[in-house]
Formats: structure tokens, sequence, C-alpha cells
């Protein structure tokens, strides 16, 4: 089911047993607690606090109290520029922020970020920040340009640039979730532009390719082994 709630727990794209497809005509955009922030919920298990995969907007001079991730935080700047404590991050950047650790984020001039909340594992301690407008930071793997984000022994995050009809390769036993960032995945014949959502699950064996103007890509594989196959699990 795409949406239902539970004892106060949200449940959005909560089966990761099955895939999970969020395009741009489909965003509903939510208000957050916080004026001038809003976010489109992709994938949600719990309330205010929650596993969450969401975009989430900034209007200009917004900002959200001091607060801390018990789960961790990953974001990636879509648009604008995303502010906290330790620094201001244009469109491009990465930020990985492991589980207990607290900050203040606003944004001057205003921001969109792909946001995920809850899903790292306790061990993981590293801050991580990646400017991806930087050449430095990728490298030709043969028709690919691969940008990597984030490696583990249970996940893989990265940027692929890939041409046309190119296929969007992954661990299929781990799952997939890639989120459109320029031209579009294809898979069965259907196209997804930019701003597409698509989840993956364990085992998958379906194809995604680079439509027909190439596809540049945000992907995580390998993360979803450890996640229950239902919300209820």
């Amino acid at each position: 089911m795409l949406f239902q709630s539970r004892r106060n727990v949200l449940l959005i794209h909560a089966d990761f047993a099955i895939p999970a497809i969020v395009t741009p005509d489909q965003y509903d955009w939510v208000s957050s607690p916080q004026i001038g922030v809003e976010r489109v919920m992709l994938d949600r298990v719990g309330g205010e606090v929650a596993r969450a995969t969401s975009i989430v907007r900034y209007a200009a001079e917004s900002y959200f109290p001091r607060h801390v991730h018990t789960g961790g935080e990953e974001i990636f700047v879509l648009a604008g520029t995303f502010s906290d404590e330790t620094g201001h991050y244009p469109e491009g950047w990465y930020l990985r922020n492991p589980p207990d650790s607290r900050h203040q984020p606003f944004s001057a001039e205003g921001t969109m970020i792909f946001v995920k909340l809850g899903q790292m594992l306790s061990k993981e301690r590293a801050h991580v920040r990646v400017d991806t407008r930087c050449s430095s930071s990728w490298q030709t793997i043969g028709n690919r340009e691969s940008c990597s984000l984030f490696e583990s022994t249970t996940e893989r995050v990265s940027l692929q640039r890939l041409p046309s009809a190119e296929r969007v390769l992954y661990e299929s036993e781990g799952g997939l979730e890639i989120l459109v960032l320029a031209g579009a995945a294809k898979m069965q014949e259907q196209l997804y532009p930019r701003g597409a959502w698509l989840r993956l699950p364990v085992g998958s064996d379906e194809a995604l390719y680079a439509g027909p103007d190439g596809l540049t890509c945000y992907i995580k594989s390998g993360h979803l082994a450890h996640v229950g196959a239902s919300s209820e699990c």
C-alpha cells in the first residue's frame, strides 16, 4: 500500500519487498512543523521521527531548530544552498551525518534537498562531505562516469553519468534506489524523468537503462538487504 496510518505511525511505501516509484507529477508537498519548510514523502515508517526518504524544500531565510538524528542523516543538495554550523553547501554537495549527530540546518537563499533519515547502522561514525561539482571527484569506468559518495559493507552510494541505452548496474541481492538528476531512466519501455525516484527490492530482476538523452542519477545499492520485507517486520 502506498499510504496508511496506524497507531500514529505513518506508512508510505513501507513494504520494502515491492518496487516503489514516485514521479515529479506525483509530488505531494506537505508542510513540516517548521514554517517555510515543506517535504515530499517518498517513503516513511514512523511519525515525525521516522525512517524516511524525502525531498525537502526550504524557503529563503527558513530553518529548523537544533536537533539530533539518532539514526543518522544523508543529504544531497538539489538546488540552492543548504547550510548548518559546519558550512554552506550549494547544489551538488553530498553530506552524511552519522547516528546521534546534531545540527541546526537553515538556508538563506532557499534550497531543495534529497534527504534520508534513520537508515544508517549504529556503528557508523564518520561525517562525509563531497563536492560532486569537482572534476577530481569523478572517474571514468567503461562508458560511464562515476562519483563515489560512500561505501561500506552494507551499502554503496554514488552519482552516475550514463550514455543513452547504458544499463544501470547494481547488486540485485541488496536492492537499489535511484533519484534521476538529469536525463531519464528507462524501465520496461517507460521513461522516468528528472526528479523521479525509484526503489527496487532485494532480488529484483528489473533492468534499468539510461534514456535517449542519457542519465545522471544518485544511486544507492545494497542497503535494503538488512531492512524488513514490510513495515511490520
